[in-house]
């Protein structure tokens, strides 16, 4: 049985009211990941854009052949957001940047 410190929960900016428990490692990588990559000005970069641009940056261990990334990537955002740390530009695509 897995110990409870490998997970961690977060929350989500459309579903305010939901939590989700998720491995605390995959998160973890993906938040330094997502951090490292993002501007610090709007407009940022767009989930795409920040998808590609941190593959190098995540563990292949943890995401072979950047496996999952993008579910995680959508995962974490979504947690950053409704934790204000970072936020969307407004306009179309959604484009991200730290605040």
């Amino acid at each position: 049985m897995p110990d409870a410190d490998d997970k961690i929960t977060i929350g989500n900016v459309n579903h305010p009211d939901h939590s989700e428990r998720v491995d605390r490692a995959k998160y973890m990588a993906m938040h330094e990941a997502l951090m490292a990559i993002l501007p610090t000005e709007p407009p940022g970069l767009t989930v795409a854009e920040a998808k590609e641009a941190l593959l190098p940056h995540l563990s292949q261990e943890l995401f072979p052949g950047g496996d999952k990334s993008g579910w995680w990537l959508k995962a974490v955002h979504l947690d950053l957001e409704s934790k204000k740390v970072i936020a969307r530009a407004k306009g179309s695509p959604v484009r991200l940047h730290k605040l």
